[in-house]
C-alpha cells in the first residue's frame, strides 16, 4: 500500500507521541529518586532535555487541522472542560486523600502536569493572533517572548505564564513543520549521526550533569529563581534553547517511520497524560519510592511505568474514561445560546 506524505507524517508523529508519553511517565516516576541515584539523575536530565520541547512540537503539528473555524472553537472548549475537570479532581484528591500541602490550589495555578492544557489553549490563541506574520517572524517573536518572560518578577506557576512563552516557539515549529522536507533530509547517515549524538548527550549528562540546573528545562522558573540575576541572564535561556533543539533533533533518530503497534497507541496519549498523575500520586503516597534503594528496584519502577503507559493507552481505557477525558462541548454551546433566546423568540 502506498502512503501519502501526509499519512507518513501522521504515522511518524503518532509513533513519536507515544514514545514521548513513555518518557513523560518515566520522568515523573523517577523524579523522587534522582537526588539519591546518580544514574536516575542522568536519565532524568536526558529526558527533560527533549521530551517537553518535542511534545509541544507534536501538539503544534496536529493542531494544523483544527486551528480555526468550528473545529478550532470546539478544541478550545474541550481543553477548557478538561482543565476544569482534572484541576478539580487532582486538587480534591490531594486535599482529602493524599494530604499534599505544599501546592497551590487555584484555577489560576494549573496543577502540576495540567499546565500543558492551559498553555495549549494559550498557544492556539497566540498563534491565531499572529496569523498574518510569516513563520520566521512568528518564531522570532516567540523566541524573544520566551527569553523576556524570564525577567518578569512573577511566579511562573500562575496562569502557566512562564511555560506558555518559553515553549511557544516549539508549538510554532510544529505547526509549520514539513514532514516531506524532514524525510528528505533525515537520511540514514544523518539518522545514524543523530542517534550517536543522542547517546553522547546521555554520556555528557552522566559526567557533568551535577553542574546543570534542571530548572532550565522546566521553563517555569524566573532567572532570579534559577540564580541568575544579571541583565544578560537571557543568554542562558538562548543556550538552553540550543541544547533542547540539539537534544530533540538527536532523539528523533530513535523514532520509527513505519506503522506499528505504537502507532495506534499514539492516538490515545491524552489518556495517559491526564491519568498517569493519579498513579504517580498513589505510588508516592504508598511509600513506594522510599522502598527503592538500589538499581534493580529503579529498573523495575521504569518497567512498571512503561507497562502502565501501554495499559492506559489501550482502547478499553478510552471507552471507560472518554466522558471526562474528551467531554462533549455541545452542552456548553447550548448554554451559550440561552441568554440570546429572548432576543430572537417573540
Amino acid at each position: 500500500m502506498n502512503y501519502t506524505i501526509e499519512q507518513k507524517g501522521e504515522t511518524f508523529f503518532l509513533n513519536l507521541r507515544f514514545i514521548l508519553i513513555v518518557t513523560v511517565f518515566i520522568g515523573n516516576a523517577i523524579e523522587p529518586l534522582i537526588t539519591r541515584m546518580d544514574s536516575l539523575h542522568t536519565l532524568y536530565l536526558w529526558i527533560f532535555s527533549f521530551h517537553m520541547p518535542l511534545f509541544v512540537l507534536v501538539t503544534g503539528y496536529f493542531a494544523k487541522k483544527s486551528m480555526t473555524g468550528k473545529q478550532g472553537r470546539d478544541v478550545l472548549l474541550q481543553i477548557g472542560l478538561q482543565y476544569v475537570i482534572f484541576q478539580s479532581l487532582y486538587s480534591i484528591l490531594d486535599a482529602t486523600v493524599f494530604h499534599v500541602e505544599d501546592i497551590h490550589r487555584s484555577f489560576f495555578a494549573p496543577y502540576l502536569l495540567l499546565w500543558f492544557l492551559f498553555s495549549h489553549a494559550c498557544w492556539r490563541m497566540l498563534l491565531m493572533a499572529m496569523n498574518k506574520l510569516t513563520a520566521a517572524q512568528q518564531l522570532l517573536i516567540a523566541g524573544l517572548l520566551g527569553v523576556f518572560v524570564g525577567y518578569l518578577p512573577v511566579d511562573g506557576v500562575w496562569l502557566s505564564i512562564s511555560r506558555t512563552f518559553v515553549f511557544f516557539p516549539f508549538f510554532i515549529a510544529g505547526y509549520h513543520f514539513s514532514f516531506e522536507t524532514f524525510s528528505q533530509r533525515f537520511k540514514p547517515s544523518i539518522k545514524l549521526i543523530s542517534a550517536f549524538l543522542s547517546l553522547l548527550l546521555l554520556l555528557v549528562f552522566s559526567l557533568s550533569g551535577n553542574k546543570l540546573n534542571v530548572g532550565w528545562f522546566y521553563g517555569s522558573l524566573t532567572y532570579m529563581q534559577l540564580g541568575q540575576d544579571a541583565w544578560y541572564a537571557g543568554v542562558f535561556r538562548v543556550a538552553t534553547y540550543a541544547l533542547q533543539l540539539i537534544a530533540s533533533v538527536a532523539f528523533l533518530a530513535w523514532i520509527p517511520m513505519t506503522v506499528g503497534h505504537i502507532t495506534d497507541l499514539g492516538r490515545r496519549t491524552l489518556y495517559v497524560f491526564l491519568l498517569h498523575g493519579f498513579i504517580i500520586r498513589v505510588a508516592d503516597y504508598s511509600g513506594l519510592h522510599e522502598s527503592i534503594t538500589n538499581t534493580s528496584g529503579a529498573a523495575l519502577l521504569i518497567i512498571a511505568a512503561i507497562l502502565c503507559t501501554i495499559l492506559l493507552a489501550k482502547p478499553s481505557f478510552k471507552k471507560l474514561f472518554h466522558p471526562i477525558i474528551e467531554p462533549s462541548v455541545e452542552g456548553i454551546l447550548r448554554l451559550e445560546k440561552i441568554p440570546m433566546r429572548r432576543f430572537f423568540v417573540r
